[in-house]
């Protein structure tokens, strides 16, 4: 027998769940397969951020964050602390607990738009039909007029140090320790690298950052790069650029690490090893090159404006057609996707996309840095604003960190902002709304922002551009 639905998406994601969402909200008959199991062989929704990326991540950087504080900070506010004792068990349950209840929320939105949700694999068969096999029962067959990949993506394996899931683990394992390494090693200073860097290192870790590239997060404007680089190397992460890793073994007890700086090898010896490289698509099993589907040659599935894949009736969205890897890209994608099959032109704005880096302090950008403007041919004019100059920066004792500001020297459009501070990842909220909608530095620097709060940093980076900053000292560059 063969279930019939309109749309039926294969991965409950970021990219899926919204898609199937959204689908169902616009009156299609929506089913979305989700084949992820905890470690506990629990069924969840959510993909790789609510269950082990995203979600997680940032509650463990929230809970050592307040013990970093605790540790360095109180005292400065007057409060004195006694023995303070870290239970990490209590850490990592709940952290659990915050996933737990995203993840389990998911449910309860597909039961109230009148999605199907489905727990176990699906499989594409080509005819407008999926495969699907639940983790318990018997297989179905699903038909449907329009088919949604969502399978999102995983960490990458590297051959010279393979996951043991002990010793060597990827960005999932790193969540999961049970006691905080002494030594720690991290191939990779990208996003993923330096927060789980943080964690550890706040924690207690020797923390080590092993980075191939000669440059710091190269795709922040550099000098908002080059200030994040010594802030995290003054809180104790030891940031090592330019370092190739040859080999990571398994000793049992430890991992020895050989790497390479300027022609002259290494070895380091860590008690854990995070490798932290990037992610790939998840298309193992779903059985898409077999009916056609194309892929580029990193394994991406090719899709055009719309997300079609080459086979009608077949769509891609998230991490799996690659592209900027995150989370509420995806998310808009599917929505997109959602609403473009139902006869709405919506399109995703992908000059316009938000990244950020859940530090303490955060860093945040969208648009281009001021290198991508010139590299473009832009004639640009910039304006920067430090938080030291800002009295809710200063009240919180979080005054480091600074807002950059990238504009078009002839048409006065603001191309990008890029920042390090406090709660930045709030901030470019504001910076993304006014890419969206094309505005200038003069549609910025009308708009008031509260006193005091810590908006208002990016006010004075705006004015700054022109050299009206109040509060801070102009620094006018053309």
């Amino acid at each position: 027998m063969t279930d019939q639905y309109d749309i039926v998406v294969v991965g409950g994601g970021p990219a899926g769940y919204p898609t199937a969402i959204r689908a169902a909200q616009l009156g299609f008959k929506t089913a979305c397969i989700d084949v992820w199991l905890n470690k506990d062989n629990t069924p969840a929704f959510g993909g790789t951020c609510l269950n082990a990326g995203c979600i997680p991540s940032k509650a463990l950087l929230e809970s050592s964050e307040l013990w970093h504080r605790v540790h360095h900070e109180t005292a400065a506010h007057g409060i004195g602390v006694g023995d303070i004792k870290l239970d990490l068990a209590k850490m990592q349950a709940r952290k659990t607990a915050v996933s737990r209840s995203l993840t389990g929320g998911i449910k309860t939105l597909f039961q109230a738009n009148k999605v199907t949700g489905l727990e176990g694999f699906g499989k594409l068969l080509g005819n407008g039909q999926v495969e699907f096999t639940p983790h318990k029962g018997d297989k179905q067959i699903l038909s449907a007029k329009h088919i949604v990949i969502a399978t999102g993506s995983s960490p990458v394996n590297l051959k010279i140090a393979p996951f043991d899931d002990q010793n060597i683990v990827d960005s999932w394992g790193a969540l999961d320790f049970t006691e905080v390494p002494k030594t720690l090693g991290i191939i990779g200073a990208g996003v993923i690298g330096v927060e789980l860097g943080s964690v550890w290192s706040r924690l207690g870790a020797k923390t080590v950052i092993l980075e191939a590239l000669p440059t710091f997060l190269p795709m922040v404007d550099a000098a908002i790069a080059k200030e994040a680089l010594r802030t995290f190397t003054k809180q104790g992460l030891d940031i090592r650029l330019g370092a190739k890793v040859i080999s990571a073994k398994n000793t049992g007890k430890a991992v020895d690490v050989e790497y390479e700086v300027n022609g002259e090898k290494k070895t380091e010896t860590f008690d854990k090893l995070i490798v932290a490289v990037g992610r790939r698509p998840n298309t193992d099993g779903l059985n898409a090159r077999e009916i056609g589907v194309a892929f580029d040659e990193r394994g991406f599935v090719k899709v055009d404006a719309n997300y079609k894949t080459n086979v009608p009736g077949i769509y891609a969205v998230g991490d799996v057609i690659g592209g900027a890897m995150l989370a509420h890209k995806a998310i808009e994608e599917g929505v997109a996707l959602a609403e473009q099959l139902h006869g709405e032109h919506t399109q995703v704005n992908y000059n316009a996309v938000p990244s950020v880096i859940y530090t303490m302090p955060e860093v945040a950008w969208t648009g281009l840095s001021e290198e991508q403007a010139k590299a473009k041919g832009y004639e640009v004019k910039v304006g920067t604003a430090p938080f030291a100059a800002n009295g809710r920066a200063k009240a919180m004792e979080q005054a480091g960190g600074t807002i950059k500001i990238i504009a078009d020297a002839k048409t006065d459009r603001v191309l990008g902002i890029h920042m390090i501070g406090p709660y930045v990842s709030e901030l470019v909220a504001e910076a993304v709304l006014g890419l969206e909608f094309a505005a200038t530095v003069e549609d910025y620097a009308l708009t008031m922002h509260g006193h005091p709060s810590l908006a208002e940093t990016f006010h004075e980076a705006i004015l700054s551009v022109d050299g009206r900053a109040i509060h801070a000292v102009n620094k006018v560059r053309k």
